[in-house]
This record gives C-alpha cells, structure tokens and sequence, in this order.
C-alpha cells in the first residue's frame, strides 16, 4: 500500500477518534516526529508500529491498509 494513502486514513481515524497527534503518539509509545512523519506519508510503518496504533484507535488493521 501506498504510504500516502495509508497516511490519509490514519489522519482521518485519529481526527475522527479526537486525539491530535501528541495524545495519539503518548498513547502508542511513539514519537511525535514519527507520527507525523507516517501521517506525511514520508515514513513507512512497520507491522508492529501498525498495530499498536491500530489497537490505541481502537480499530482493526484492516481499516487502514484496505
């Protein structure tokens, strides 16, 4: 998948689910500078990265890669 396309819909699940980007990062144990850098599209995820955001926003993979 493109790093753009799953950029947009981990913005839009993060928006929709009301964390900006520093209570989503605190959440997920990641850095400031990397989710923005995902939510860019400049960064790829790993499988594991993906998961643990994918469960702080409480949703499935799925719902970001598809």
């Amino acid at each position: 998948m493109e790093n753009l396309q799953l950029a947009q819909r981990l913005r839009a699940f993060r928006k929709l689910k009301g964390f900006t980007q520093q209570e989503l990062a605190d959440r997920a144990g990641i850095s400031l500078t990397v989710l923005g850098a995902v939510e860019r599209g400049n960064r790829a995820v790993d499988p594991d990265m993906l998961n643990i955001i994918a469960q702080t926003l409480e949703i499935e993979v799925r719902e970001l890669t598809e």
